[in-house]
């Protein structure tokens, strides 16, 4: 009797590896479709949150891979809309990872997109960036400088919670490594 093979699953399955094998050589961590950012450890959530080329690569490696553009070598070769493409998704991503990490410290509340996979988030980058903007996370009233936060006008309030950036960097960093 023949095997009926799913081909739902299989193209899922397919796309898994391409966009999570390199993570899982780069991290050890193993990641499939449905993993999402808060299922990422914290020592991987700093390294994605940290600015700089290694990061960047990985997020190149991850959302590359997802959409069949090759490896993240290449990305000086795919067709300039593509990286365009690429660097948007990767920007979206890199945003999120940081609220992610801001919301570990316990410093703001919800989380843009937080029922979504990595593997949905690069797939419908178009649909949830749209779902997404507009609506960032808030300034938790435990936090020391939630007296300026609330004060601010809707729009400075995301500009303000950006700028906590470097302090968060460095208490997570101090966090993981206690």
């Amino acid at each position: 009797m023949a095997k009926i093979i799913n081909l739902q699953k299989y193209q899922t399955r397919v796309v898994e590896q391409r966009g999570f094998n390199p993570w899982l050589k780069r991290f050890g961590e193993s990641y499939g479709q449905t993993t999402r950012l808060s299922d990422i450890s914290d020592g991987t959530l700093y390294f994605l949150a940290v600015p700089g080329e290694l990061g960047n690569v990985a997020f190149y490696e991850l959302i590359m891979g997802i959409l069949d553009l090759g490896e993240a070598s290449e990305f000086h070769e795919i067709d300039r809309d593509k990286q365009m493409q690429v660097m948007d998704i990767h920007l979206f991503l890199v945003d999120i990872v940081r609220f992610e990490m801001m919301h570990r410290l316990g410093w703001i509340d919800k989380l843009p997109c937080e029922g979504y996979s990595l593997l949905e988030m690069v797939q419908d980058f178009d649909k949830l960036k749209l779902k997404c903007k507009g609506k960032p996370p808030a300034l938790l009233e435990t936090h020391p400088d939630y007296h300026v936060y609330k004060e601010l006008i809707r729009k400075d309030k995301e500009s303000f919670i950006r700028r906590l950036l470097n302090n968060a960097l460095e208490t997570f960093n101090k966090k993981i490594e206690s």
